[in-house]
């Protein structure tokens, strides 16, 4: 049973299921244009359609299979997903002369969907044509000062649309209409974390049996999760930790002290001398991420050659992963994901991905009741290739060792601070640039580092976080002073687009 997300190409589908998720009613993501068959295999108490950049009157616009629509199911249209509701029964929808974009407030609001709110409700609307005609026998039941049609619902109760978004942050009210949707359509409030973590327990015993399972494990909470829940489950596992030499400050040795206490069959190896001749000298980022992951499939494979055999190579792969490696459904193809790329093909694995539906809010969940330390639990996002895309131009250990210093300052500081879970991601990254500094009454010439904070949901897009000017000061000052290579402290204000999080 699940609320179904028909995606139209929103930037925000992905929020949607996570908000019902959040509100412990299990949902899922699909194509907008999905064939009623397949809709119905996921077993919908309720549809969304969900917002997207097309015109319901335009040439191709994407359309919901028409069982959709039939009333057998309540349905909450969003944005796009309420004009097209408009539009199928009968209404207008017309592109109007100003569009309308940012916060608005409700000037009116009732039914069923607004319930239990009252004052002002600030939501978030972001779109150019407007429904100007009701279908025969809907009524309106929220209104704008700009919009005198900001929220809709048939007669019958079982379709609703909202031209705003209920979803992101900026509708603070949002939740609580979504939740009244929940009630609206009856839908079961079972997806909790301790549910979740059993019927995965349950899952990898029986696929697993008596073969072995091979994991990769970074040192990231998904893995790091992954390799306890294979533990929990009590399957013949070997989880390997492969030290690249590109690790941040004492990771190696956390990543020991969380797992191994808690039941992880753990094999670290030190290949860093060899990851860092492939790159020496090797100054493009591409390049380097090239020769990094071809690199551990080398290392990894080897492992596996002579721990072996195993039946199965588990990954974190999470929900958003299948999501973009499907092509988002609604707007292009925007990656492929493959945790560790070529390894299945190449040895003959069978893959066991039991995160596969899961969003990393909820991983966390799993990690809390598994026991991981929160310095993993809640760790920062951290790159594939380490701090090799973190120090620009060629590698060697010295600039790794200035960046592990410098970066281990600012995170600390952060920590310290009360700061490090206001932000998404913080890092630092090392300039191939020096400049003139003074210490004491001496010349210096010192590289210049970069530090970098955004806040995010999921780092699809990012802002650069307002971090308090005292605290940049602080750390602006600190650093070269513990870390003399350092003669330059700057601070990235650069969001995302047009940027990406990583400089490399």
């Amino acid at each position: 049973m699940a609320v179904v997300v028909l995606d139209f190409g929103s930037q925000y589908t992905r929020l949607i299921a996570r908000r019902f998720r959040e509100l412990r009613a299990y949902s899922v993501i699909l194509p907008g244009t999905a064939p009623w068959a397949e809709i119905e295999r996921a077993e919908p108490e309720a549809i969304v359609l969900s917002g997207g950049p097309s015109s319901v009157f335009a040439e191709g616009a994407p359309r919901p299979d028409p069982a959709v629509l039939s009333g057998r199911v309540p349905v909450l249209g969003i944005c796009y997903g309420m004009q097209y509701l408009a539009h199928f029964f009968g209404g207008v929808v017309e592109r109007r002369g100003r569009a309308e974009y940012g916060k608005a407030v409700l000037t009116r609001y009732e039914g069923p969907l607004f319930a239990g709110l009252s004052g002002e409700v600030q939501v978030w609307m972001s779109h150019a044509d407007a429904v100007t005609r009701l279908p025969e026998g809907w009524r309106v039941v929220a209104e704008t000062e700009e919009n005198p049609v900001g929220a809709i619902q048939d007669e019958a109760g079982r379709f609703f649309g909202v031209q705003f978004h209920p979803e992101v942050s900026h509708t603070p009210k949002g939740l609580e209409i979504l939740e009244n949707f929940l009630e609206i359509a009856g839908v079961r409030r079972d997806w909790t974390p301790g549910r979740v973590l059993d019927a995965m327990i349950a899952e990898v015993r029986e696929r697993v049996g008596k073969d072995r399972v091979l994991l990769a494990v970074s040192g990231g909470v998904d893995s790091s999760t992954l390799a306890l829940l294979l533990a929990r489950a009590g399957v013949d596992h070997l989880a390997v930790f492969v030290d690249h030499g590109l690790l941040r400050l004492g990771e190696r040795e956390e990543v020991e002290r969380a797992l191994s206490p808690l039941g992880v069959n753990l094999r670290v190896v030190d290949a860093s001398e060899r990851f860092l001749s492939a790159l020496s000298g090797v100054a493009d980022p591409e390049e380097k991420r090239r020769i990094i992951g071809h690199t551990f499939i080398e290392v990894f494979k080897a492992v596996a050659e002579e721990a072996g055999p195993f039946r199965f190579l588990a990954q974190g792969t999470l929900y958003p992963d299948v999501i973009e490696s499907a092509g988002g459904f609604g707007a292009a193809k925007i990656k492929s994901h493959h945790n560790v790329g070529g390894l299945p093909e190449e040895l003959g694995f069978e893959l066991l991905e039991p995160f596969r539906y899961l969003f990393k809010d909820e991983v966390r969940e799993l990690a809390l009741l598994l026991g991981l330390p929160d310095t993993i639990r809640l760790r920062h996002p951290f790159p594939g290739p380490g701090l090799a895309i973190r120090v620009l131009g060629p590698v060697d250990r010295e600039k790794l060792e200035i960046l592990r210093r410098a970066d281990d300052l600012f995170v600390s500081l952060l920590k310290e601070r009360g700061l490090y879970g206001e932000v998404w991601q913080a890092l630092s990254v090392l300039l191939p640039v020096r400049s003139v500094g003074v210490a004491g009454d001496e010349r210096r010439y010192g590289y210049t580092l970069v530090l970098r904070a955004v806040t995010s949901v999921d780092g699809m897009t990012a802002d650069w976080a307002r971090l308090p000017h005292d605290f940049l000061d602080e750390v602006a000052r600190t650093i070269p002073r513990k870390v003399p290579e350092i003669g330059r402290v700057v601070y990235d204000l650069t969001s995302k687009p047009p940027g990406t999080i990583e400089w490399e």
